[in-house]
């Protein structure tokens, strides 16, 4: 009689469980009131209380050749989200010149150098103006490849202007030709005169500023203000 008092006990304690589970409560009550409807915050982290590492920035190549590589292997280059070969820069370091434009042209992607095609034969001429040749100098761009259409977000010219000063700092050339509008806003952003010093991600250098050949061979009165430009790079790499 004990043990059948014993089962209907238990049996009533199961189902009167199970009635308030179907009514929803199925959670034990707590002295303080809870508010079932505040929003449920993620938890980050693997465990409280537990500091997680914080991520580094990755690397900055140290020396050119790392950088050259870096330029041609990172898949977060502005670049990797357009289609076309990407042109890398080419010459020497420690140039006496280095000559940046903005990207190549339609011209220079077929070519796989930049600078070619008609435009490519007015800058063999601007050298051979100052007394160099393309062997002499380290070229290159702003930007590997060209974006359809030929434009930039701002935010992709600022990236490419900070990977700039790095590349001019490794590269370290005596002196630096920006050739084109859109490059000299993007590295020379206050320039006034077109002769002055360019700071890199190492020091500063002389830096000259000139008209595209694109522009030039379409407006060739534009000519002679660049060879006034070229006539004070003459004059500074005399000194």
């Amino acid at each position: 009689m004990r043990g059948l008092l014993q089962e209907n006990f238990s049996a009533s304690a199961d189902a009167y469980l199970a009635w308030w589970t179907l009514a929803g409560v199925d959670t034990a009550i707590a002295e303080a009131p809870t508010n079932w409807l505040r929003p449920v915050q993620a938890q980050i982290g693997s465990a409280a209380g537990v500091p997680q590492p914080t991520p580094q920035p990755p690397a900055h190549p140290q020396s050119f050749d790392a950088f050259r590589i870096w330029l041609a292997e990172d898949q977060n280059q502005p670049e990797r989200r357009w289609a076309g070969p990407a042109i890398l820069p080419e010459g020497p370091i420690q140039a006496p010149l280095m000559i940046v434009t903005d990207m190549p042209d339609p011209a220079d992607i077929g070519a796989g150098s930049l600078l070619a095609d008609r435009a490519g034969q007015l800058f063999e001429g601007m050298l051979r103006a100052i007394g160099m040749k393309r062997p002499d100098i380290h070229l290159a761009s702003l930007f590997l490849s060209r974006p359809p259409g030929g434009m930039v977000e701002a935010s992709d010219l600022l990236a490419a202007a900070n990977r700039m000063r790095r590349h001019v700092m490794l590269a370290a050339p005596q002196r630096l030709l920006l050739l084109g509008d859109r490059t000299i806003r993007a590295l020379m952003p206050a320039a006034e005169d077109s002769s002055q010093f360019f700071n890199h991600d190492g020091g500063t250098l002389p830096v000259f500023a000139t008209f595209h050949p694109r522009l030039l061979l379409g407006q060739p009165a534009a000519k002679a203000e660049c060879w006034r430009v070229l006539q004070s790079l003459i004059e500074d790499m005399k000194k």
